[in-house]
């Protein structure tokens, strides 16, 4: 196995699974790890979205799409997109 020169590692995961996890990913085709990539961001989406909605019950679904936008950007860059947009609380 190859040290970990750079690699993040979870905290909760031992070496062993990641060399592991990290040979399984390097078999698999680029198009199938950009399919997995595009899952997770896609997951990722839907529990930050969920979790603004369950703080935020009075906010539409325009409303959390608000602010995950401005969760994800950041409040300068949501800005300089959409500076008309309203700044809801994520």
């Amino acid at each position: 196995m190859r040290p970990y020169a750079g690699r993040v590692r979870s905290a909760d995961t031992s070496p062993e699974a990641h060399d592991l996890q990290m040979q399984i990913y390097r078999s698999m085709s680029p198009a199938r790890r950009v399919s997995i990539a595009v899952a997770m961001s896609e997951e990722m989406l839907a529990v930050t979205t969920a979790g603004i909605g369950a703080r935020h019950p009075d906010y539409d679904d325009e409303h959390v799409s608000w602010a995950a936008r401005r969760l994800r950007l950041g409040d300068e860059t949501f800005r300089a997109v959409w500076p008309n947009a309203p700044l809801l609380a994520p």
